[in-house]
């Protein structure tokens, strides 16, 4: 703490960004500041509120980055939580990327979905809020306009050709005309105008009607219904015909729902929806969200409407777009409306929430009448991970009503046994995991699961009976052949207890299973990382345990440790002959490796 004290007195009066860091050393919050002394003081003095109080209890370290100016702050935080993924801030994430309808810049062009917009010489539209929703208009589009629909032009004419949705310029000259035409027509078909192609498609449905082509007839009705929901969907026109975008948001019991309306050549076509827990005041994420999202390849409108000006000083630079605050009038409507949109989204997300907790607890209690235990609140789960007993590991986790409580979660190196021995393994876990609870006087579980089947449940109960004095119920999850969750087995002797496979209890404990499992597994694999990192050290002199774990914190990994240079090593503390000594050392057991397997 005193470390931590003293950096914060030599914080600058500049801007720039911010690292907070745990006790592991990873970032877990990124952030911003006009003058980075204050905004990074401010976490460490005065009180806050408890969102905000769990990210500061997590904090042990910090970096900051200067920057030449709030603009180029604001620019490599966005770059910085897309690089280290901080646990506290609101990210856009990378597979949320929204679809556009793309018309090629090629000399014979196309439509195309994609999630990139680039510099291309193309036309984007979007973007949607799902890709079902951008494939339903091309394919519209692509029946409408025939427009080349091979991404490689093949040497004769295809299907589409002679369904009448390509021109097939793979054998035929098109008139350069006949294109611009196509293009224009999309373009205001995109762009919100639909009316003039309802009126064309509906003439065409009556002519096919009249030469009883009734197939065709239902396809176009079919066709104009799908206009017509769209055109529904607009409820708010400029006549302006500028392309903007309207946000709004709505915070509530420690979550942020986003919601922007995309509006183009003055209709509303498309809206996205974004809902996520945040830890920094709501304003700071909600403006870093609006900055991800247009710093993210996303088309940029003429206009951008937001409820707050807060905070946007650099944003407007940044992404090069008009930001508006709109006081009164259609402008603000806009923004009202998106804002009231997603207050109700956020209030649907929390009912939704409230269900699911409803149905966790009918889960619980379930269970509990199926073993006769009455209601099992607290329920811990143990499973053992090892590969043919090297490095064995266990891990416990706790449920809660039904749900993950990844506090309480525990981790355990075996330390008695030696080889692969799961039955040795789950006594001695068992045994330090209650021996403590007793000691400590913490509380007891109202069940326990363990992650195997009748060899395992006896030595667990044979523990807490006969050694512990503990009575608690005891229970396995036996797995078929194919490592699924096939039986509930209780007592001990343990018997098989019946239970529905599509019960929300058995949904419950296949829950609690795979956790367990999925814990305990990334548990294992990072104990072997360490270990073999370890041991690739062990016959370098000057290197103690001290100085692996400096350099299993600072590397990471063997291949970042060969790829460092001297320098690097010097700034851990290590001299240059010692530096010097593990490089050499590393790259011969690289060209000794490199050697055998030849």
């Amino acid at each position: 703490m005193d470390t931590l004290k003293e950096k914060l007195s030599l914080l600058p009066d500049k801007p720039g960004c911010y690292l907070m860091k745990n006790a592991a050393g990873e970032v877990i919050y990124v952030g911003k500041a006009k003058v980075l002394k204050n905004r990074v003081r401010s976490y460490f003095t005065g009180s806050h509120d408890g969102k905000t109080q769990r990210l500061v209890q997590e904090i042990v370290d910090f970096e900051y980055i200067v920057t030449s100016s709030p603009v180029e702050a604001l620019l490599l935080e966005c770059n910085l939580i897309k690089k280290h993924d901080p646990r506290y801030n609101v990210l856009l994430k990378d597979d949320k990327t929204y679809p556009y309808i793309k018309i090629t810049n090629e000399e014979h062009p196309r439509l195309e979905i994609t999630r990139k917009v680039i510099k291309d010489g193309a036309k984007y539209f979007g973007p949607y809020a799902n890709a079902g929703a951008a494939q339903e208009t091309k394919k519209l589009l692509d029946r409408l306009y025939p427009l080349r629909k091979c991404k490689n032009m093949p040497k004769n004419v295809c299907l589409y050709y002679h369904m009448g949705q390509c021109v097939a310029p793979c054998e035929y000259e098109i008139d350069i005309k006949q294109y611009e035409e196509m293009i224009e027509q999309i373009t205001r078909f995109l762009n919100g105008s639909y009316g003039e192609i309802k009126q064309t498609l509906k003439h065409q449905m009556e002519e096919a009607a009249e030469n009883l082509e009734f197939e065709r007839a239902k396809e176009l009705r079919d066709q104009i219904q799908y206009i017509e929901a769209i055109m529904e969907k607009q409820k708010v026109t400029f006549s302006d015909n500028i392309d903007r975008d309207a946000w709004g948001y709505h915070a509530d019991k420690g979550w942020m729902s986003i919601q922007v309306f995309h509006i183009r050549q003055g209709k509303m076509i498309e809206r996205n929806v974004a809902s996520f827990p945040y830890y920094s005041e709501e304003h700071e994420d909600f403006i870093s969200y609006v900055a991800q999202f247009y710093l993210k390849e996303h088309v940029r409108p003429k206009e951008i409407l937001l409820p707050v000006s807060e905070g946007t000083e650099e944003l407007e630079e940044a992404i090069g777009t008009k930001l508006l605050f709109p006081q009164r009038g259609p402008k603000k409507q806009l923004t009202d409306m998106a804002r009231e949109n997603a207050r109700i989204a956020l209030e649907e997300k929390f009912a939704l929430m409230a269900r699911d907790e409803a149905r966790s607890v009918q889960a619980v209690q379930k269970l509990g009448d199926v073993l006769g235990i009455g209601y099992p609140k607290r329920i811990e789960a143990f499973d053992n991970s090892n590969i043919q007993g090297v490095d064995p590991v266990s891990a416990m986790i706790v449920f809660t009503d039904g749900k993950p409580d990844k506090k309480e979660y525990r981790k355990y190196k075996v330390k008695s046994v030696v080889g692969p021995d799961d039955y040795g393994t789950m006594r001695e876990v068992v045994r330090r995991r209650y021996t403590r609870v007793l000691k400590e006087g913490l509380v007891l579980p109202n069940l326990i699961v363990i992650d195997g089947g009748k060899g395992q449940i006896s030595a667990a109960v044979d523990v807490l009976e006969n050694e512990l004095g503990l009575f608690i119920p005891v229970c396995g999850l036996a797995k078929d052949e194919k490592h699924r969750t096939a039986q509930l087995l209780v007592g001990d002797p343990p018997i098989p207890v019946e239970l529905k496979r599509d019960s929300n209890e058995f949904y419950l404990l296949q829950r609690i299973q795979d956790e367990v499992h999925r814990f305990a597994i990334t548990f294992h694999r990072s104990t072997r990382g360490k270990t073999m990192f370890q041991s690739r050290l062990d016959d370098i002199p000057g290197i103690g345990e001290k100085r692996k774990k400096l350099l299993l914190k600072h590397f990471g990994s063997i291949k970042r440790m060969k790829e460092a240079s001297v320098d690097e090593y010097r700034n851990l503390g290590i001299g240059d002959k010692l530096a010097r000594q593990i490089l050499e050392h590393l790259r011969e057991e690289q060209e000794e490796a490199a050697r055998d397997s030849e």
